[in-house]
């Protein structure tokens, strides 16, 4: 790939600038062609290539991969004002998510995550590790009859369904298995539709093309569902024997100190629908690899059986077992430096900086993908290997911060990460308990970079009890 060294348009343009390396590519679309037929491989070429920060343009907009820990430190947290998400990439999405913790920004953004971060301390998280469990046993008892007859299932579609019940209960205190048709179905569709606007933005969204139509539609489908509930949920509020119990109405009830005000309905359905997408996709993402991962390395997978069946003594895992759950807390860990859902974020820079040794001039876009960086060789040895060792004490203390950033970093990381962690923590070690999972073989696994990384074309596997 030739380096790109003239003057890229939409930037500011400042004299005695450096300019980091780049591909020229399409002279039209720029690299939006290449983005578009292999993500994950033009990103880490990128890197392989032009090293800790490369120069890209899609259509007009230049934008900087930046891969160094170092400086994804400073634009997710020391310097986070100068990085905002006033950007199409997130823009996009306003038609689905509103402007919930995700996509909104500015002093809008930081009232609601004020407003909502008490939510989710530790101790309300905690109330929901029995319906995770529970829910994982209903799961499991509908496995038995497929393990018995030999039978193959697909883990992908099995854990977004499994998410999908837990998020549901967590947060309406419903079952959303009946509607799994229906709302997975919508979430899945917006997932694909969106992710391939992200890349080409044409036509826009207001333009009644298909799949614009389509995506009207499973919006209206979470929509009826979100309202429906809220209406609800206020016609029982002066009911005095009703809990605050799950996520509705733990942000129905929150009120500003200073004003006393809540959210209205609209920021309520906002910050629903983004729980929703992160809470259910997310993390059914991370389970899937990790149950891949462990198919393909017996030797972790053994070790992970041997934990949970010395610290649990056959009994459900519990929320205070967790902590005692160490190497299975690795092996999440490792599965989402390999393959984590989040797989790309982007900025959009407010004011001139420098990063990596180069000037970056304002209204530019910053990438930053824990993919690539998960992958960086001065930070991670044969970082293609899968070894949940890597995050014991001894061997992360050297290792910078955001070498690891799965979940974001700064004031924006994802208010969720907790529930995510400890809902995917009790889901792995309750299946491990009773199967071991083995990939169906000569199946192609592939990952697609969606709006989260999943695998191509699923992940069908045998159940072999323990």
């Amino acid at each position: 790939m030739p380096e790109l060294t003239t003057k890229t348009p939409g930037a500011t343009s400042l004299p005695r600038r450096r300019t980091p390396p780049g591909p020229h590519g399409h002279p039209l679309l720029g690299s939006a062609p290449d983005m578009q037929r292999d993500r994950l491989g033009f990103l880490l070429r990128l890197t392989q290539q032009y090293g800790d920060v490369s120069l890209m343009r899609f259509l007009i907009w230049p934008a900087y991969l930046v891969n160094h820990p170092h400086d994804v430190k400073r634009v997710l947290q020391e310097n986070h004002r100068n990085y905002n998400k006033d950007i199409f990439t997130y823009k996009v999405f306003h038609p689905f998510l509103g402007k919930g913790l995700l996509t909104n920004d500015g002093s809008s953004w930081l009232h609601q995550r004020r407003l909502i971060q008490p939510t989710f301390h530790r101790k309300n998280l905690a109330t929901f590790g029995t319906l995770m469990t529970k829910t994982t046993v209903a799961m499991l008892e509908r496995w038995q009859s497929k393990a018995s007859r030999g039978e193959s299932l697909d883990v992908f579609n099995e854990m977004m369904r499994l998410t999908q019940r837990i998020v549901g209960q967590a947060l309406f205190s419903i079952d959303l298995d009946n509607e799994t048709d229906t709302v997975g179905q919508a979430v899945t569709t917006l997932s694909e539709l969106l992710s391939g606007y992200i890349y080409a933005p044409f036509p826009p969204l207001s333009v009644p093309t298909s799949r614009n139509r389509r995506m009207q539609a499973a919006t209206r489908t979470l929509d009826n569902m979100v309202y429906s509930l809220i209406n609800e949920r206020h016609r029982r509020a002066g009911d005095t024997n009703e809990e605050a119990v799950d996520l509705l109405s733990l942000l129905l009830s929150v009120r500003d100190e200073e004003t006393g005000q809540g959210m209205n309905d609209k920021q309520v359905r906002d910050e629903v629908i983004t729980l929703l997408v992160a809470g259910h996709e997310t993390t059914s993402n991370l389970l899937t690899w990790t149950w891949y991962l462990l198919s393909q390395h017996p030797e972790v997978e053994q070790r992970l059986h041997a934990e949970v069946d010395k610290v649990l003594g056959g009994q459900l895992p519990t929320v205070e077992k967790l902590s005692e759950l160490r190497y299975t807390h690795m092996v999440l860990e490792e599965t989402l430096r390999l393959y984590p859902p989040a797989w790309i974020f982007s900025r959009k820079i407010i004011a001139d900086d420098e990063l990596g040794g180069y000037d970056i001039p304002k209204n530019s876009m910053i990438l930053l993908s824990p993919y690539t960086t998960h992958r960086h060789p001065a930070f991670w040895e044969d970082p293609e290997e899968f070894d949940p060792e890597r995050f014991t004490p001894e061997r992360s203390a050297g290792r910078p911060h955001y070498a690891y950033f799965p979940f974001g970093g700064g004031p924006r990381m994802c208010i969720g990460s907790s529930f995510a962690m400890m809902e995917a923590q009790l889901v792995l070690a309750t299946i491990a308990q009773r199967y071991s999972l083995r990939l169906v073989p000569g199946h192609l696994v592939e990952p697609e970079a969606l709006v989260t990384l999943r695998p191509k074309h699923g992940l069908p596997m045998l159940l072999q009890d323990v």
